[in-house]
């Protein structure tokens, strides 16, 4: 997957994430192959969850390309890894035809106090790809708001520089639900010399308890807005589904319209709602054809 320049139309990707067991696997891949099928710029694959590391990460990586055709971001985490392992799996991914990464640290196992292993945060692996692998593309993580593990927001965008001249040749936000938030982190990191592309992340929230997990995990604002939505449909399922994807084709829409051109969906392996997204979005600007 190569970044390529501006198209003056919007485009999208989508994230899906592998299975923890074998017998997962079929009901998974037919999800991600339905999502692939929405002809998504990429589709990102998340790392392996339940200790099965690359595993199903880089197998769904292959089923996607091969059976639809679309090009995969694959994720590699290097927390607790060494040269030895992370050199084993840029050679299995280039074995598999998979040339992006998406170069993240990962989350501390239990127990584990902090990062070990050769890498200890997501700059080191960068560093590492770019000197012993240049033909990758790397993708890094960021947060419009700010990493939850960092003091403050001035160390979170110097370490966030220090990742983009290791050699990320693009960005991915985590989710975030107010656009404000997108284009002020945008305006603080071109200040700061930070000029490679920055994909927004949108993830449909379709359930309240998909909320809780979001704000959990993310720790994520929620606009006085949105809070509003949750109250008024959470606890009617399909209304908040419905709702829930409403607001994210509204994010997507007025980030299109502000002039961002490519959008990252995060669709919990979700093909229904990915379709009514673009469903949605196809409705809105085919009418501007």
């Amino acid at each position: 997957m190569k970044i390529s320049p501006a198209t003056h139309t919007l485009t999208m990707s989508f994230e899906v994430f592998p299975p923890k067991t074998d017998t997962a696997f079929a009901p998974v891949r037919q999800a991600a192959l339905e999502i692939a099928g929405l002809s998504p710029r990429f589709v990102s694959v998340t790392y392996g969850a339940g200790g099965n590391g690359s595993r199903y990460t880089f197998a769904l990586c292959r089923e996607i390309e091969e059976g639809a055709g679309v090009p995969t971001l694959a994720h590699l985490t290097c927390v607790g890894q060494t040269k030895q392992s992370i050199s084993a799996s840029l050679t299995s991914l280039k074995e598999a035809g998979i040339d992006s990464i998406m170069a993240l640290r990962g989350d501390l196992p239990e127990g584990m106090t902090g990062p070990q292993g050769d890498f200890p945060h997501a700059v080191d692996l960068i560093r590492f790809i770019r000197e012993t692998n240049p033909e990758f593309t790397i993708g890094g993580a960021c947060y419009p708001e700010i990493h939850p593990e960092s003091p403050d927001r001035r160390g979170d965008l110097k370490y966030l520089k220090e990742k983009v001249d290791a050699g990320c040749d693009f960005l991915t936000t985590q989710m975030f639900f107010d656009n404000a938030l997108y284009f002020h982190f945008l305006y603080r990191i071109r200040e700061i010399g930070i000029h490679v592309p920055v994909f927004p992340g949108i993830m449909p929230i379709t359930s309240v308890r998909q909320i809780e997990r979001a704000v959990t995990l993310s720790h994520s604002f929620m606009p006085t807005r949105f809070k509003r939505l949750v109250d008024h449909f959470g606890s009617n399922g399909e209304a908040m589904k419905q709702a829930g994807i409403a607001y994210a084709v509204d994010q997507i829409i007025d980030l299109y319209a502000s002039g961002i051109e490519h959008v990252h969906v995060y669709t919990m392996n979700k093909p229904d709602v990915a379709a009514e997204i673009c469903r949605r979005l196809s409705g809105i600007l085919g009418s501007m054809a």
